[in-house]
């Protein structure tokens, strides 16, 4: 299953700022002149999509693992340890990705206002003037490497 068609707990919000769903969003980012933030977006979704699978994963193995219809024997606690800390750096990640998202659409102009990534940038140059050959002549040793001792 490809990271567009997982649901993410953001996605309502992509659509609340975006106005399109999270889908028509992919479809947008395929476009070489795709605004910079639209792709940005996306990016951290997808990131916080996975992470959220994560999250599920963990949490779905512990409660099979605690069912009241599995043997008690059959407990471990270095499994649940493990899970445990496998949980911490999955919702780690998942808060980290929650917060750099909404910290960008946040701070992100309306999509109508963005503008398009530039292919061509226009090159800067300086201008500069040589002094006029009759100037002051340079002195003697102008130039000239030090002589060692």
């Amino acid at each position: 299953m490809s990271i567009r068609d997982k649901s993410c707990t953001q996605d309502a919000r992509l659509r609340e700022v975006f106005g399109i769903p999270v889908t028509d969003l992919y479809e947008r980012v395929a476009d070489p002149d795709a605004p910079a933030a639209v792709t940005r977006a996306l990016e951290l979704r997808s990131f916080l999509a996975l992470a959220e699978e994560q999250v599920t994963r963990i949490r779905d193995r512990v409660h099979e693992a605690m069912a009241p219809e599995h043997a008690m024997d059959d407990l471990s606690a270095d499994d649940l340890r493990m899970d445990a800390q496998w949980l911490e750096a999955a919702l780690s990640a998942r808060d980290g990705y929650r917060t750099a998202l909404d910290d960008l659409l946040r701070t992100m102009p309306p999509l109508h206002q963005q503008t398009r990534r530039s292919t061509r940038r226009a090159q800067q140059t300086v201008n500069t003037a040589l002094p006029p050959a009759s100037a002051t002549p340079a002195p003697e040793r102008a130039g000239a490497a030090r002589s060692r001792r």
